[in-house]
Parts: C-alpha cells; sequence; structure tokens
C-alpha cells in the first residue's frame, strides 16, 4: 500500500471536510496522495438549479464556464482541509455520482467518502451513492462521517467468517496496523438461536477459538505481536454484535468484506456491511473480493 492513490468524492457539504481529514490520516500513513472529486448533473437536470454547493444561478455564470468554478471550488475546499502538498489536480466529472465515483474509483488505490450530503444533494446517504459504491467498487472504499472521522490508529477490528471472500481483507489490514502500530482485534460472530438452543456448548466455542487462532497465525503472523482474536457467542444478528461490540469497545477503523459465505448472513452486501457503516461510531473499511476478482 506504499504510495497509495486516494479518491475523495465531495459533495460541497461540511462534511467533506471528514472525507479529507481522513484521506490525509491515510495519505500520510502511506506516503499517498488525494484527489479531490466532484460529479454533477448537468443544470437541466436539477429542479434547484447549481445545488452542488449552494449557488444561485447568477452566482455560477455562465455553464460553459461551470466546471472551471467547481474545480476552483474542490482546490479551495481541500487546501483549506489537508496538507496541500498531499493533493493532485480535481477531478470533475458530469454524470450520475454512484456510477461516476466506481469508474473514477478504478484509477485509484482507496475511496474516501462521507455517509451524508448537504440539504438537496441526497445522493451521498448511505444507501444511494455510498451503498452502490460500496457494493460495486472494484477498490477499498473508506467511509466516514461526523462521529467517525479516521483520527488516531491504535485499535482495529477485523472481522471474518472464515470464508475466502473475507479473508480478502486480511492483507489491507495487516498493512494498515502494521504501518500505524495499531492493536489488531480479529473477531468472528458465533450468532444461534436462543428460541431453537440453548448458549453453544463451550467446546464448540473453544473449537471455534482455536480455529480463529489458526486463522491468524496462517494470515497474519508477520504482526502476531500486534494481533488479538475475539470470538463473540451472540444471539443477535452479525451486524448488531458488531456494532455492540465496537459501541462498548471503541475501534479506531473496522475492516471488513462485504461478500460473505453462502448461506450465512454475515458479511452480505446490504445486510452485515450496509449495517455496520451505516450505525458504528467507527469509520468502516470496505472491500469488495468479487469486485477485485473481476479486474
Amino acid at each position: 500500500m506504499e504510495n497509495i492513490n486516494i479518491l475523495v468524492p465531495l459533495d460541497f457539504s461540511d462534511l467533506g471536510s471528514k472525507a479529507l481529514y481522513s484521506a490525509e490520516k491515510m495519505a500520510k500513513l502511506f506516503n499517498g496522495s488525494i484527489t479531490p472529486f466532484h460529479s454533477y448533473l448537468p443544470l437541466n437536470e436539477v429542479n434547484s438549479g447549481p445545488y452542488m454547493f449552494g449557488m444561485e444561478p447568477a452566482s455560477v455564470g455562465e455553464y460553459d464556464n461551470i466546471e472551471d468554478t467547481l474545480h476552483d471550488r474542490l482546490a479551495e475546499i481541500a487546501n483549506e482541509a489537508v496538507d496541500s502538498s498531499l493533493l493532485t489536480e480535481p477531478q470533475i466529472s458530469i454524470g450520475n455520482p454512484a456510477q461516476t465515483i466506481v469508474e473514477e474509483g478504478e484509477k485509484f488505490d482507496m475511496i474516501v467518502m462521507s455517509t451524508h450530503g448537504r440539504t438537496g444533494f441526497s445522493r451521498f446517504f448511505l444507501g444511494s451513492v455510498s451503498e452502490k459504491v460500496l457494493r460495486t467498487s472494484r477498490v477499498p472504499v473508506l467511509i466516514v462521517n461526523q462521529e467517525r472521522e479516521l483520527d488516531t490508529l491504535n485499535r482495529i477490528m477485523l472481522t471474518t467468517d472464515f470464508s475466502d471472500n473475507s479473508r480478502a481483507a486480511f492483507p489491507f489490514a495487516k498493512a494498515i496496523a502494521k504501518q500505524a502500530g495499531a492493536k489488531l482485534e480479529l473477531v468472528n460472530i458465533l450468532a444461534y438461536d436462543q428460541q431453537h438452543e440453548e448458549q453453544p456448548e463451550q467446546s464448540k466455542i473453544d473449537l471455534r477459538r482455536q480455529r480463529l487462532d489458526v486463522l491468524a497465525k496462517e494470515q497474519l503472523h508477520e504482526i502476531s505481536d500486534l494481533v488479538e482474536t475475539k470470538v463473540i457467542v451472540s444471539t443477535e444478528t452479525p451486524h448488531e454484535a458488531i456494532l455492540n461490540f465496537n459501541l462498548n469497545n471503541p475501534h479506531d477503523l473496522i475492516v471488513m468484506s462485504t461478500v460473505g459465505r453462502t448461506g450465512i448472513d454475515y458479511l452480505m452486501m446490504g445486510s452485515t456491511t450496509a449495517n455496520v457503516a451505516r450505525h458504528v461510531k467507527s469509520p468502516v473499511l470496505s472491500l469488495n473480493p468479487k469486485q477485485q476478482t473481476e479486474q
């Protein structure tokens, strides 16, 4: 992950600074660069005029000059938020925000974006643009918001259901933990239905812990001194178990795959990953292994 190139989609809301600050943390960690990005729809396709940053039509000037205006505004916001030496030329695109972010993101190593936009620009609410980008992006996506800006990196959670898909997130979590010297908690959820069974036998829990320890030794042996494993036994859904564990033991970052093992409602997009990204207080770095293998 050295010399990482980061794309930061911005909608000109105050939350954009959170994405820029978080991108700066990653860029400094891996000697990288940050490219501000904005996608807009032509004025004749929206009802509120130049909605992108609250200007009246007269303020924007001629339509032919709108991209120059957007470019200058992106540069201004980015230079105010992060070290200018990390910035590359701002990029402007016309089209559907989710699609253009994913397409432009293919040229980068990571996308960092916030989950909420300004009033009148609902495209950055999780469930629309953010969720579509999480589902279809070929590169890792870091989700931040008002409450979960990436600041310190002392404690990272990495989730697994033992599937090959979930292991796709391991190299990224390992690289970040190693570079930051952060504690890495490898977490697995042992869920059971209280209506059909009592709490799992201790032998079953011990077996799951042994399996998790073996996985950690196989995949994370290079940073073994930083790794801890934890099996969470819960009657809750996996995303609820992760949320509660994170609430009681706040993490600086959660790293997870968007696709889990078939037949297990664990890391499937639209359930666990989307719900975790929507509700946890920590930044979430999401990876889609199926999209990556299609490259």
